[in-house]
């Protein structure tokens, strides 16, 4: 039987409490042509779309900040904006991921 030190012991439970804490961040993309739908979770989760680097800077109020290479724009569920090369759609937005669809132009 092995026996674990009293400091042991609560920097193991201090790491179990930290554990959800950490930031995770995903993504999914999906492409046919030049039109993609993404699907970003997690603040500073990163994603290539149509060859231009976008990520997802969390969710306030309702909207959604992307950014799309030195470009950020916000946007609320079923709205479109424009950034850089790319024209989105923030087709779902919640308090942690935004689902978009992007294309070029």
């Amino acid at each position: 039987m092995s026996i674990m030190t009293r400091s042991a012991r609560v920097a193991a439970a201090g790491m179990l409490l930290l554990a959800p804490l950490t930031a995770c961040s995903s993504y999914s993309v999906a492409c046919s042509g030049n039109e993609c739908t993404a699907t970003l979770s997690g603040d500073g989760a990163e994603a290539t779309i149509l060859g231009t680097e976008l990520s997802y800077g969390g969710t306030e109020d309702g909207r959604a900040t992307v950014t799309v290479g030195d470009t950020s724009v916000t946007c609320a569920e079923g709205e479109s904006v424009s950034a850089g090369p790319l024209s989105l759609t923030c087709t779902t937005v919640d308090s942690g991921s935004v689902e978009l669809s992007a294309s070029l132009g």
